[in-house]
């Protein structure tokens, strides 16, 4: 446990740190962010668009992701820490206005104010904890990789095309491996088990959990707003709104339905609830991902429900609910052990209706995607209280 003298800490009274309303408003611009992913993603469908993409929703990821650890530690309620969470807002705010510029002439400007969050945030935090804390090193080697990357955006920022690329993909890297290792830095060591085993596991899970209906959300509100400007309301448009509509309650079904308060009562169990807290940022990067990718391809169906079906609009139609498939399987694979059968099918589906998508049109693949949700998310549901009904048998 922390020791030494340090500022703001959340108490640690044996009770699960809640979510606090101040997080869930500091979320907002996560939606935001979101929102402008999956609009980019539309427009820009060629392969090195969506890689492009990718390393932007990295940075998004990561940027709500270390925040959410400061909240795990520090308490939001304290007048102090809202203020920190506030200026994060408002940086984070440029930063997401400038997403779909930011591989052009808003390159320099998304690069400035995503460092300024990461780097600026971790200074606070060390500056609340002191130099005597049992977390103090930890941040420590935390701030000196954000800085290290930081440089990385800072130089991607101020280069074009593919040296930006570059930059950017090593950026990302740095920020997304280095926890796996430790964060480890010469003269500093690396962290440990016993660096993570003071954070609050229920709490990440809770915050992942608030990102995955956030982003769920924000694919339903565009998929309303995409219906709102079509100017004609035909039967091809309201048909697509219905399948994308039920689209998005199937993905909301399979990671909800059990698995979510499954995953904070395994946090719960565990004898390292900060590290199992830290593998559910690395998958649900992965499912989130693929919410972006399906908002995308939900937009493109109901504004073109005929078009016939090509390589760049196949990828995305696939893609996003492969995506969320395997982020889902990986998942399960930690809170219960393994990856689910019904997963493993749901991928094998896809993988059916791949070839026979590029002789159909937009709707009808936007369709057959949605069945083999609709089929995982069954399957799941119905497996899953199979299992807890023997379950109590067997216990009485």
């Amino acid at each position: 446990m922390p020791t030494g003298t340090a500022r703001f800490l959340r108490p640690r009274d044996g009770q699960e740190a809640r979510v606090t309303y101040v997080e869930l408003f500091f979320d907002l611009i996560y939606a935001f962010a979101v929102t402008q992913l999956s609009h980019r993603l539309v427009h820009d469908l060629s392969a090195f668009g969506a890689l492009q993409t990718l390393i932007l929703w990295f940075a998004v990821w990561l940027g709500w992701q270390y925040t959410c650890w400061v909240t795990n530690w520090f308490d939001p309620e304290r007048i102090q820490v809202r203020l920190l969470l506030f200026a994060v807002m408002l940086v984070g705010m440029v930063m997401a206005a400038s997403l779909p510029l930011a591989w052009g002439e808003r390159g320099l400007v998304f690069a400035i104010s995503y460092v300024t969050i990461q780097v600026g945030r971790s200074v606070v935090v060390l500056r609340f904890l002191g130099g005597r804390h049992a977390l103090t090193a930890n941040f420590r080697r935390i701030c000196g990789w954000l800085v290290i990357s930081g440089v990385a955006w800072i130089a991607g920022g101020l280069l074009d095309g593919p040296a930006r690329f570059a930059c950017w993909g090593v950026a990302v890297l740095c920020e997304y491996l280095s926890p796996m290792f430790g964060f480890p830095l010469p003269g500093l060591g690396r962290s440990g088990a016993a660096d993570w085993r003071s954070a609050e596991g229920g709490h990440i899970a809770e915050r992942c959990q608030g990102f995955v209906i956030l982003a769920l959300g924000e694919s339903v509100l565009v998929t309303g707003g995409t219906l709102s400007d079509i100017e004609a309301w035909g039967a091809p448009a309201i048909i697509a709104f219905l399948v994308c509509f039920l689209g998005s309650v199937a993905m909301w079904w399979v990671y909800f339905d059990s698995s979510s308060s499954a995953g904070s009562r395994a946090i719960g169990k565990s004898d390292e609830p900060g590290l199992m807290a830290a593998y559910f940022h690395y998958v649900h990067v992965i499912l989130i991902a693929g919410i972006i990718v399906s908002a995308a391809a939900d937009d493109l169906v109901i504004l073109h429900p005929d078009q016939r079906i090509v390589w760049a609009t196949a990828w995305l139609l696939i893609g996003g609910p492969a995506i969320y498939i395997v982020g889902n399987g990986l998942y399960k694979r930690i809170v219960y052990g393994w990856f689910p059968l019904s997963h493993w099918v749901g991928l094998a589906l896809l993988a059916i209706v791949t070839p026979f998508a590029f002789h159909t049109d937009l709707l009808m693949t936007g369709g057959l995607t949605t069945a083999v949700m609709i089929v995982v998310a069954v399957w799941e549901s119905v497996s899953r209280r199979s299992l807890a009904r023997a379950q109590t048998v067997g216990a009485e």
